[in-house]
């Protein structure tokens, strides 16, 4: 489960078995978990409250651009 970045406390990554699917994001922070598709931007699904869903997209949509550069370093060696 490579890490791509971790801000605010959230850790954001890929999990290895997940490159069939279109491109998405795992985030985890504490015991709470999510899973967020990059286009169009949303949530597959996700445990955190509201507050910190919206924080979560901001911080996914900042990092969009980095997270398909690692996508395809991930999954296309």
């Amino acid at each position: 489960m490579p890490t791509i970045i971790k801000v605010k406390g959230y850790r954001l990554f890929f999990v290895s078995f997940d490159g069939s699917e279109p491109i998405h994001v795992h985030v985890r922070k504490g015991n709470q978990s999510a899973k967020v598709w990059i286009a169009p931007l949303g949530f597959a699904w996700s445990e955190f409250k509201e507050y910190e869903n919206k924080a979560i997209l901001r911080i996914v949509r900042e990092n969009e651009d980095l997270i398909r550069e690692k996508w395809y370093e991930h999954f296309e060696r």
